[in-house]
């Protein structure tokens, strides 16, 4: 799925994150789990949603100030709102509010999106070990003309639910 909008800039490079695309996947998901399903208490729902979506957040919320130290304190940030996410599904689950198909399409795609986010912030963590940060952000206007390509998701399609 292509989340990027017609207008481009510098600033808004995290939209071509893979792991920020499937951050802002699970937050639909959770969001379309907790609000068709009626058990489910009405906190809850927002809880859970909120924790879903402050992972895409996080990850975007720092990339526009260009600081390595700040972006990974946001993707830590965006790491705990993923176990927060993976908590509160866990209770829905175990409380029956949430089957355990829905349960299972969230807790996979919320791996691939840990596992992207885990593998973002060794490679950060390795350039500022390294100091090989180069804080430059391109001034080509052409290198926001064309769309990139999305590479293809190891996970796999979810179920359609009745």
């Amino acid at each position: 799925m292509n989340y990027e909008t017609e207008l481009r800039n510098k600033n808004r490079g995290y939209m071509k994150l893979i792991v920020w695309q499937k951050a802002i996947e699970l937050f639909e998901l959770v969001w379309t789990t907790v609000f068709t399903e009626n058990k489910i208490d009405f906190k809850l729902r927002s809880q859970i949603a909120d924790a879903a979506q402050s992972v895409s957040a996080n990850i975007s919320e720092e990339y526009g100030r260009r600081s390595l130290n700040e972006y990974i304190q946001f993707l830590y940030y965006a790491l705990g709102s993923l176990a927060e996410t993976m908590t509160r599904a866990i209770g829905l689950k175990q409380t029956g509010q949430i089957t355990n198909s829905r349960f299972h399409d969230v807790d996979v795609l919320h791996y691939e999106v840990e596992n992207r986010l885990l593998r973002l912030i060794d490679k950060l963590e390795q350039k500022r070990g390294d100091e090989d940060w180069i804080d430059r952000i391109a001034e080509d206007p052409e290198e926001y003309v064309t769309t990139p390509s999305l590479h293809h998701s190891i996970t796999p399609a979810l179920r359609a639910h009745a």
